[in-house]
């Protein structure tokens, strides 16, 4: 197979892997529907999000599921896609891969949309695969329409040190330089500290004050960065849910739904 044959390969694997659910005021028209319906009905208005989930499991864990179900129910079509080496997807999960299966999903997103807008969205390690992807729209000229950072770090080696299973063994001898070593060989970064700086993208950041997974401060951090880069504050926007919902439960929040279709609402306006 030649180079072009393997791109579409790899790119027909993506959309073969890509779950769309409709806004749910929509649920009845879809029963029964091929493909080409559903890409129509992309460009029927209603706002779009690209989930890219986090380092565990795949699209269909449960509290991936109930998100894409609120988001459903508040008039979003949701595409959730599992990377490679995630779920059904073939290949080795690598930052550059990912990072290709995301853009793949945006940009084929937007080529079947219209001028419905298209959001990213990214939780957790898929925050560190939202930011590379909108950072690569950006230096191509076609920012993203909005992104959402869910639960995010500054760049993988925080997030890795601050990870609660790994924080016991950081003062064993080595232990960090191992770590840092291991993330430089497979040339693991993910630095939403750094892509921040070089976007314009509407930019909503959503955190759980009791998230122990990635601790709120790393967030705020983030924030900042992103705040003071930003030449249009405006934006820029983080907010803070209460305790109870963790890394994982920010979908349970009954705030959640209203705090995105405002933001979204306002910038898009």
């Amino acid at each position: 197979m030649d180079a072009r044959g393997c791109v579409a390969a790899w790119g027909d694997m993506v959309a073969r892997n890509l779950r769309h659910t409709v806004p749910s005021c929509r649920g009845e028209d879809a029963k029964g529907k091929d493909r080409s319906w559903y890409e129509a009905a992309l460009r029927d208005g209603n706002p779009i999000i690209v989930y890219l989930h986090g380092s565990a499991e795949n699209r269909a864990a449960p509290h991936r599921i109930k998100l894409v179900k609120v988001l459903s129910d508040g008039g979003f079509h949701v595409l959730s896609v599992d990377y490679r080496g995630f779920g059904d997807s073939t290949g080795k999960p690598t930052e550059e891969g990912l990072t290709a299966d995301a853009l793949f999903v945006y940009e084929w997103t937007k080529a079947r949309s219209g001028t419905t807008p298209v959001c990213l969205w990214g939780h957790s390690l898929g925050t560190g695969v939202a930011t590379n992807a909108a950072r690569v729209l950006e230096e191509r000229g076609s920012p993203a329409d909005a992104i959402i950072l869910e639960a995010p770090f500054t760049n993988i080696w925080v997030a890795s040190i601050n990870y609660p299973l790994l924080k016991i063994y950081r003062k064993l001898p080595g232990f960090l330089r191992t770590l840092m070593d291991a993330l430089r060989k497979d040339k693991i970064v993910f630095p939403n500290d750094e892509n921040v700086k070089f976007l314009s993208s509407p930019l909503l950041i959503l955190h759980g004050e009791d998230d122990r997974t990635v601790p709120l401060e790393i967030g705020k951090q983030l924030y900042e960065i992103a705040h003071s880069a930003y030449r249009k504050k405006e934006r820029v926007k983080m907010v803070v849910f209460p305790p109870g919902f963790h890394h994982n439960l920010l979908c349970e929040s009954p705030t959640l739904l209203k705090t995105v279709r405002d933001f979204l609402s306002e910038q898009w306006a």
